[in-house]
């Protein structure tokens, strides 16, 4: 097509995606003044009350026009807020919930740590898209690791015991009255932390085949008070030890594997008669036209950089992605040969399924 035969451009469509190309390079590089922000203290400090630039500086023990600076970026963006009257700066309690309260349900932080150090690989990434090659978890910038652990445990904290185990079939009751525990791909632990600390007569053990993030959760088990119940090894899905478990769970990581099929097989094998599987995934619809959102357009980036290059570092390397969906999940799992298979509850984030044999 010449150039006289190019359509002619609309300036408002145009001006229009200009303005969503600023409005994305601002959200890319405050990736790494959250993680500052974060790292330094300076929300939870200026979550105390208002405050200039200096008094924030002073009592974070930072150089205040570096302060300034991040403090001018982040009202820029609405992280924070400026009165222009008095020159000062604040959080209001919904910024303060997000960015400064570790404990809260909606910490996120540790979201743009684990962007951070995702974009880390790139260079690498783009070289598979030429020869297919995978790249392993093991493989990734450590701040993958921490942010990954410091991303998902608030909703884990929010949900899990709340909200997840009470929707699956008879489990609270066993986990209550004490039961035999696997969770596996379990990173760093949260998620095996969180059932121990909250069912105290049953047992645990967590398994994932990245020798440092087992080595942290077995440090986390001991600091949390529950070593004697919790165990941590190094193992692979389609590998982790024991028998007649009374519960296995798995924590956004099946469309991770290479094998998940594989996976659920040794799953099946390993659950008691009557035992159960949680599937915790991303929340995805069947149809890509349907996860076109701005939750699927993280999902879908975080897939490119993480979740398929780990599939495809693997054997079988099915590449299941963070977008799988309840179809493809119910295929993977009855291939293995469970015949109970539901949808036990939902976030705008995760979806959780139940298993059976």
């Amino acid at each position: 097509m010449s150039a006289a035969q190019q359509p002619a451009l609309n300036m408002d469509k145009l001006n229009a995606f200009i303005g969503q190309f600023v409005t994305d390079l601002g959200a890319a590089v405050n990736a790494g003044m959250v993680v500052i922000g974060e790292r330094l203290g300076l929300y939870k400090v200026l979550a105390a009350g208002e405050m200039t630039s200096g008094e924030l500086a002073e009592r974070t023990g930072t150089d205040e026009r570096y302060v300034r600076e991040w403090l001018s970026a982040q009202a820029a963006g609405g992280y924070i807020t400026f009165d222009p009257a008095s020159h000062k700066f604040s959080m209001s309690a919904e910024q303060a919930f997000t960015l400064a309260k570790e404990d809260s349900p909606a910490y996120l932080p540790g979201a743009f740590e684990l962007a951070l150090g995702s974009l880390a690989a790139v260079p690498r990434i783009a070289e598979s898209f030429r020869s297919g090659a995978g790249m392993g978890w093991h493989e990734h910038d450590d701040r993958v690791f921490h942010g990954c652990e410091k991303f998902f445990r608030p909703g884990y904290a929010a949900n899990l015991v709340s909200t997840w185990i009470p929707a699956l079939t008879d489990v609270k009751a066993k986990l209550e009255a004490g039961a035999r525990v696997a969770d596996v791909g379990c990173g760093k632990g949260s998620s095996t932390l969180l059932m121990a600390k909250a069912y105290p007569k049953s047992n645990f053990w967590g398994f994932d085949y990245h020798d440092k993030s087992i080595e942290a959760a077995r440090v986390a088990a001991q600091r949390e008070g529950v070593a004697d119940r919790v165990t941590f090894d190094v193992s692979k899905a389609k590998e982790f030890p024991g028998r007649d478990y009374d519960f296995v769970a798995v924590f956004d990581c099946l469309h991770d594997m290479g094998d998940p099929v594989g996976a659920a097989v040794h799953v099946r094998e390993a659950l008691g008669k009557d035992g159960t599987w949680m599937i915790v995934e991303p929340f995805a619809h069947d149809a890509l036209k349907d996860n076109l959102n701005p939750v699927g357009r993280v999902y879908y980036s975080f897939s490119t950089l993480l979740c398929t290059p780990c599939s495809r570092s693997q054997e079988v390397a099915l590449c299941l992605g963070a977008q799988a969906g309840e179809a493809r999940m119910h295929e993977v799992v009855t291939s293995a040969g469970f015949t109970r298979f539901r949808r036990a509850t939902e976030t705008p984030f995760n979806i959780v399924y139940e298993a059976r044999p």
